[in-house]
Formats: C-alpha cells, sequence, structure tokens
C-alpha cells in the first residue's frame, strides 16, 4: 500500500508511481476514509489484467463508507480511470487527469528512450534482425482460408532459421493484407512513454484494417484487443456493500471499453470517404497514416486517413477537404525537409481483378516496381525484368550493381528477348536448395546494417495469378541476398528459402517484411 498524502477538499487526486499486477498505488481526493477493495480491470493501453486488493484510509483508520465525491485513482497513462463514489456502497468509473508517471513498456529495453533509434547512424549499429513478420494471402489462390501474419525466423543460429515459426490467420477472408507498419517508430524516440509494439496491416481489398499485437509475445503475434474509452462517460458497476465498520472486498469491472479488434471499412468510408488502404506509416503526432487508392466506389482517389495510435479510431483524413491526389499508393515522408511524396497506382475498379495493357495506355496503370533503402544502400527491383539493383553511395560514383532472381525473361520462360543492351544472353532458371522458384522478385527488405537484402516475389494476388500463375500453384517465396557494403556486391544466399508453397493450408503468398525493431523502409527521423 502507497503511503497516503492528504489532500485539501476538491483537490485532483495525485498519482503514485507506475506499478504491476496486484500491487496498486491509490490515491485519496478527500483523504480521510478507509475502504478495502479488490480490483480486477483492464489497463486502457496494454490491456493487461490487474488484479488485487488494496486498502486506503484516513489517519483514524475508522472502517467507514466512502462519501460521494472522493475518488481513488489508479496509474494509468492518458486515459487514466478513477474509482469515485457516487452513493453509499456504489461506485463509477470515470476518466482521470493525465498522470504524471505514464507507465513505460521495457520492450524495447533500451533504458528510458523511445521507440527505435536516435538516428539513422544508431540504427545501422543496431542488433541484428532474428525474426521477420509478413503478410501471407490466399485471396486468387483457390484456398478458401483468411489471411494471415506469418513469423519467420531469420537468426542462422537458431534451429529453426528460415522456417515460418508462427501464424496469425485473420478473421475474415479475401482481405488481401498489404503493407505494414508501426503505431509509433523513432519519431517519437525522445518519447519514453511509446512503444513500438503494434504492427498495423491495411488490407486493399476489404479496405479492413487489422492491429496485430507483437509486443506480448514477439514470435507469436496476436490481434490486438483494443480498448476504446468513452471520454466523460461514467458507468456504474455495482455496489460493494460497504457500511460503517465494514471493509468486505468487492470486485469492479469495466464494461464500457468498446472493442476495436478490427477497423472495419465502414468507418473508413463515413469518416473519410476514402477506401483500399494500402501503406502505413506512423506520425511524430501520435497518429498513424495510411494512404489509400480509392473511393468507397472502387474510383481513384489519392487520400490519406489517421488513425489514434492509441485507441486506432479513425480520426479522419490528414489532407483537407478538397486535397486528395487524384490516385494513391505509396508515400514516404521526411520532416528535416517538411515534405512527404507519394506514388500512384490506379483506380482499385482498374486494378482488383486483373491487369489490363489497355490501362496503362490510357495511363491508368504504371509498370511495376519495388524499393527499399537505408542510409547508403537504395535498392529497387523490377517484377517483370526479374531483377534486384542496388546502389552503393558514398564514394567517388554511385557504383550500381545487379543480381538475377527467376522471373518472366529466364531461358525456357515464357518471354524471348530480342535485344537487351545489358545482358549477353537471358540469365537462367533460380533454383534454391532444389526448389525451382517461381515468379520474380517484388518486396524487398535491407538489414539495417545494410549487410542483407530480403525478398519476397508476390506483388498482388490477382497480378500474379496472370503474370505467373506457378505461384498461384506453387507459392511464392522468400529469399535473402548478401550484400558487399564495401565493394557493392550482391549474392544470393543458397541456405536461406522459404517455401510457401508448403503451407499447412496451401500455397500462400507472401508479400511485404518487417523486422520487430524497425526496419529501413519504417522508420523516420525528426
Amino acid at each position: 500500500m502507497a503511503k497516503e498524502e492528504k489532500q485539501p477538499p476538491g483537490a485532483t487526486p495525485p498519482w503514485g508511481s507506475c506499478t504491476h499486477k496486484a500491487d496498486f498505488d491509490m490515491c485519496l481526493a478527500d483523504g480521510v476514509m478507509v475502504i478495502s477493495l479488490q480490483l480486477f480491470l483492464l489497463h486502457p493501453h496494454t490491456h493487461q489484467s490487474f488484479e488485487g486488493q488494496g486498502q486506503m484510509g484516513g489517519s483514524d483508520g475508522a472502517g467507514v463508507s466512502r462519501e460521494p465525491g472522493t475518488a481513488a485513482c489508479l496509474p494509468w497513462p492518458e486515459d487514466g480511470v478513477c474509482v469515485a463514489a457516487s452513493r453509499e456502497g456504489a461506485f463509477t468509473l470515470q476518466n482521470a487527469v493525465q498522470p504524471t508517471c505514464p507507465i513505460v513498456s521495457t520492450a524495447m529495453k533500451c533504458g528510458n528512450c523511445g521507440p527505435g533509434y536516435p538516428t539513422p547512424l544508431e540504427a545501422v549499429k543496431g542488433p541484428r534482425e532474428e525474426i521477420v513478420y509478413l503478410p501471407c494471402i490466399y485471396r486468387n489462390t483457390g484456398t478458401e482460408a483468411p489471411d494471415y501474419l506469418a513469423t519467420v525466423d531469420v537468426n542462422p543460429k537458431s534451429p529453426q532459421y528460415s522456417q515460418v515459426i508462427h501464424r496469425l490467420p485473420m478473421p475474415n477472408l479475401k482481405d488481401e493484407l498489404h503493407h505494414s507498419g508501426w503505431n509509433t517508430c523513432s519519431s517519437c524516440f525522445g518519447d519514453n512513454t511509446k512503444s513500438r509494439n503494434k504492427l498495423v496491416l491495411p488490407s486493399f481489398i476489404s479496405s479492413r484494417i487489422y492491429v496485430v499485437d507483437v509486443g506480448t509475445e514477439p514470435r507469436a503475434p496476436k490481434l490486438h484487443k483494443a480498448r476504446s474509452l468513452k471520454r466523460g462517460q461514467q458507468t456504474e458497476v455495482g455496489a460493494c456493500g460497504i457500511g460503517s465498520g465494514d471493509s468486505q472486498p468487492c470486485k469492479i469491472l469495466m464494461p464500457f471499453f468498446t472493442p476495436l479488434q478490427v477497423i472495419e471499412p465502414k468507418d473508413i468510408h463515413e469518416k473519410c470517404g476514402l477506401a483500399n488502404p494500402h501503406t502505413s506509416h506512423c506520425l511524430s503526432t501520435g497518429e498513424v497514416m495510411i494512404s489509400t487508392l480509392g473511393d468507397p466506389k472502387g474510383n481513384a482517389k489519392g487520400g490519406f486517413l489517421l488513425l489514434d495510435a492509441e485507441t486506432f479510431d479513425v480520426k479522419g483524413t490528414w489532407e483537407r477537404p478538397g486535397g486528395a491526389a487524384p490516385m494513391g499508393y505509396d508515400f514516404w515522408y521526411q520532416p528535416r525537409h517538411n515534405v512527404m511524396i507519394s506514388t500512384e497506382w490506379a483506380a482499385p475498379n482498374v486494378l482488383q481483378d486483373g491487369f489490363n495493357p489497355a490501362d496503362v495506355e490510357a495511363g491508368e496503370n504504371p509498370p511495376m516496381a519495388g524499393r527499399s533503402q537505408d542510409t547508403n544502400t537504395p535498392a529497387f527491383c523490377s517484377k517483370t525484368h526479374s531483377s534486384a539493383l542496388l546502389f552503393l553511395l558514398g564514394g567517388p560514383q554511385t557504383l550500381g550493381v545487379m543480381i538475377f532472381l527467376g522471373g518472366s525473361i529466364v531461358k525456357g520462360g515464357p518471354v524471348q528477348v530480342l535485344e537487351d543492351q545489358e545482358l549477353k544472353s537471358q540469365p537462367e532458371p533460380l533454383v534454391v536448395k532444389g526448389k525451382h522458384v517461381p515468379g520474380g522478385p517484388q518486396m524487398i527488405q535491407l538489414s539495417l546494417d545494410g549487410k542483407r537484402l530480403y525478398v519476397t516475389t508476390s506483388l498482388y494476388s490477382a497480378w500474379d495469378k496472370q503474370f505467373y500463375p506457378d505461384l498461384i500453384r506453387e507459392g511464392s517465396v522468400m529469399l535473402q541476398i548478401d550484400v558487399d557494403t564495401e565493394k557493392g556486391g550482391l549474392k544470393l544466399n543458397p541456405n536461406f528459402l522459404v517455401d510457401f508453397g508448403k503451407e499447412p493450408l496451401g500455397p500462400a503468398l507472401a508479400h511485404e517484411l518487417r523486422y520487430p525493431g524497425g526496419d529501413c523502409t519504417s522508420d523516420i527521423w525528426l
């Protein structure tokens, strides 16, 4: 029990130190009454259950019923909760002021800092990645199963190296999971109340957005059951039966928390007039911004929706009314230069069922490419040309090196090359660990130190089905390229292969990659 600090009547309750299960610091607004309570509450942000008994008492130690207007406060951040008496033997729960001692997650294990790294240079010195998260898609594959988030072990010292160690299925079918992002990142490094522990996962076709808890158990993520505290609402939760001289324990629950496990399309349609979310990035404002490709009817509309990074409520659009771009796709921003750059793809109605060359001629569908970058080694890949290209910066010249990873122009493939200014002959088909790799490189993610480039081979299920039907039958793969950061060489790691054609429910299409501690395409610095 924390030492009681008496306060004058009507004073703001003091907040105790941040504690853990069954060890509460509580406070008294009027500081003179005694109550024995047994509490079972959900933390409004970490959503852990807190249970335990504590006694709040005045100097005389008398056991009397709590009088109206007095309050006992728990040390929770932001939407902290006070247990307040409204009449004898009855209690309500209500919002409280922000505490002065917010709970700080220790997930990052970095002392008193916030998420990520203070500078890109420090990020390069960060620990080697041990696991990777990838969305895996079943839409258009013939398998009637939900998309899922795969966790892959990339630690060479692990007995599960290059294996899928966990699968988190979504609760719906045919979402087409796409580019995930974080609830917070290095742009909030100076805020030690922030922790990078939630993965925001947009669904490109269904327009749902899932929030995944990767902080509780990084190797076995789970859907985050968010709770949104109804601001200003007071909910009576039962009588404790406490009378004069009686200090029987009581149990208090909080049924007024609203689950927001899934952000449904209706919320995005109604509040933003947008649909088809694509890429998610954290902002230093405590928000998450997600780019979109269309309006609720499938027409082209390049907008950006904002989520509250704590409650994950849809707040509205980032752009001002009437400020949406004609088309949308991916985006990146650089606060140091006050610049945000977005790209465009096509209207959802144009691309959702497949690729039509006539749309390119009409300017409604651009070519395909992917990218990844760190401070010194930007990398790009071409889905149709089947190559990965790395640029090494910082020397007297920019050095470009290329490696071919399957694709449509390999020998014996569907495309015959008549003229190529770079190649003397078509590249050989790619075989890794005895697996003939279908498709070509699409999503890429560079390690923080720039020495490993991870590659997946699925772009988008409807287009995969057209360009690389073998991907549908055999599933995509994840590869690793070793990077010589001094001389600029690229070499395929022959010992690394994640074959998503061997998944338990059938071949799956793995797309974008994320490291739990942040990566080159999700960390942004102020």
